[in-house]
């Protein structure tokens, strides 16, 4: 990969929805077919990558792209649970995994937080081993594991958190 297909992580736009969209389609879908069945992994798209959802999450300055050669090869998404700071959506192209654009990701997505935030926390289905094993290695502990819908293992909530280091660049 050159310089130039480096990828660069920036602010999503209005412009980019629809990209943005299809990037969920193409990848959230089966990534989790195998992990919670078609039926569920449909539901996540449906619910968490439509139009109406991303665009409003874009209009609200929480979402963050990753892109190589002018290509969506990431995606991040932070948001509040109540006063908690939550990163909802940190998705990487199967191709560009392991070469660091999720932590880039992860680390735009805290520079984002309110100078006060001084934790941050992640959800993901039990399930994905792959993204607790991601988490775990960025410092994020498990808080607690919330029942999945109707007792699925599967597709229980794990939480986890850790403190927003204190030389993160952050609004003021």
């Amino acid at each position: 990969m050159t310089e130039q297909d480096a990828p660069v992580v920036r602010d999503a736009g209005p412009a980019d929805v629809a990209a943005v969209c299809r990037f969920g389609e193409q990848h959230v879908g089966p990534h989790y077919a195998p992990l919670l069945g078609v039926a569920a992994a449909q539901e996540q798209v449906r619910r968490w990558w439509s139009p109406a959802y991303v665009a409003a999450a874009v209009d609200r300055g929480q979402v963050v792209l990753a892109e190589a050669g002018g290509v969506l090869v990431g995606v991040g998404q932070h948001g509040l649970a109540g006063s908690d700071h939550v990163v909802y959506k940190l998705y990487v192209h199967p191709g560009h995994r392991g070469g660091g654009v999720g932590v880039r990701l992860l680390d735009a997505l805290v520079r984002r937080l309110p100078a006060g935030a001084d934790r941050v926390w992640v959800e993901h289905v039990a399930a994905n081993e792959r993204a607790g094993a991601f988490y775990e290695r960025e410092g994020f502990t498990v808080d607690r594991v919330e029942p999945g819908p109707a007792g699925d293992p599967r597709q229980a909530q794990v939480w986890r958190s850790r403190p927003v280091p204190p030389d993160a660049q952050r609004p003021g």
